[in-house]
Parts: C-alpha cells; sequence; structure tokens
C-alpha cells in the first residue's frame, strides 16, 4: 500500500486522512467506497485500509461513518498507535495477496518501512507490545491464509504455491502449515478447504 500524503489526524479539525479496519480486497474498496458516498464523505484517495478525503471530517460525520462501517463488517480506527497497527496490517494483506509474482516483492521489513515512512525496528516494537504477537508472526498468519486461496483454487502444486508465496520448498511450506492449521495442504485440499476469513487472522 502506497503511504498517503495527509497526516492521520488533522491537527484540531478532525480527519483528512482515516483509517479502516477489515479492509482487505478490491470488493471491500468497493463497499467503503459507497459507504463514504452514503455519508457525503468526499474521497480524494482510497487504499486497503486507508481513505484520504477531499476534507477534513467533523466528529457528527465521523461518528455516522463510524456506525456505517460497523454495519457492513468494518470498523473505522482512532488514536495513532491503532493507526499505525491497523496501516501495518493493511500493509502486510498488500504485499502478501495483492503484490504478484514473488520475484518481483520486496522484504517485509522494507516493505513496511516504505509503506509507512517508519523504521521497521519501532514499527515492530510497537506491533508486539499492542497485538501481542510478532510482525513476523501476523506475517507467516497471512502467508497461510494465501497458501489455502491457493490450494482452494487447485490450479498449481504444492510446490508451485511454496514459491508463490515465498517458502523455500514445499516441505517448508508443509512444515509451517501443519503447525499452523493441524494439517498438510495436501489433506486440506482433500477436505475442500473451509475458508478462514481474512478478518478472523488480524
Amino acid at each position: 500500500m502506497k503511504a498517503m500524503s495527509s497526516s492521520p489526524v488533522d491537527q484540531g479539525k478532525g480527519l483528512s486522512s482515516i483509517i479502516i479496519r477489515n479492509m482487505v480486497c478490491d470488493r471491500c474498496k468497493a463497499a467503503v467506497r459507497a459507504i463514504l458516498e452514503d455519508v457525503s464523505l468526499p474521497i480524494r484517495g482510497l487504499e486497503l485500509g486507508e481513505v484520504e478525503l477531499m476534507r477534513p471530517a467533523t466528529e457528527a460525520e465521523l461518528i455516522a461513518l463510524g456506525e456505517a462501517l460497523r454495519s457492513q463488517g468494518f470498523e473505522l480506527v482512532q488514536g495513532r498507535e491503532a493507526v499505525t497497527i491497523a496501516r501495518i496490517k493493511a500493509a502486510i494483506v498488500q504485499l502478501v495477496h495483492h503484490e504478484g509474482d514473488p520475484a518481483t516483492k520486496v522484504k517485509m521489513s522494507e516493505h513496511l518501512s516504505g509503506a509507512l515512512q517508519m523504521d521497521f525496528s519501532g514499527l515492530s516494537a510497537l506491533f508486539s507490545e499492542v497485538e501481542g504477537v510478532t510482525i513476523e508472526h501476523y506475517f507467516l498468519l497471512q502467508r497461510i491464509e494465501r497458501v489455502k486461496e491457493l490450494v482452494r483454487y487447485g490450479e498449481l502444486t504444492i510446490s508451485e504455491i511454496a514459491f508463490a508465496v515465498g517458502f523455500s520448498s514445499a516441505a517448508h511450506l508443509s512444515g509451517q502449515f501443519k503447525k499452523l492449521t493441524g494439517m498438510s495442504p495436501t489433506a486440506f485440499r482433500k477436505l475442500g478447504g473451509p475458508r478462514t476469513s481474512l478478518d478472523q487472522v488480524g
């Protein structure tokens, strides 16, 4: 996710850039865009997890927006630390699920530093303190969710999936997958792979 130019907090005038939790796909972006239009908040830019408005929102508008978002399964994130955590998660989701060819992917730490314009060590410390798990573990959980998606599609071998998601080998992928899900990718495929929401991971 590209970092937006506006500060998350517009001093004393409401929010011009807002963070929304549970935006994980293009359908989510379309749903949030529709909600913003319904509450008459003009959009300058929209990325996964983050929306930049044409003007700061008033307190009343934020209350209305928060209620509308909750009704659709989203959450308006407020407070500087909460905003940073939400942006970290959105950037990881972007990297894992939407960046395409693994050969072109940057390292997770570089991706987060670039997306948030902050030092990775600071982001890592904050994430661990607030979430109770490391950024690396959250990143691994997202990669396993991506593996589940690809296994369900049934178009790639386990080795091909391992390469696509950045694991060193099919054996490495299978070991991590079984550790976190209790079954192998092959067994998951045979079961038809019950879908786990990305929201449940975050």
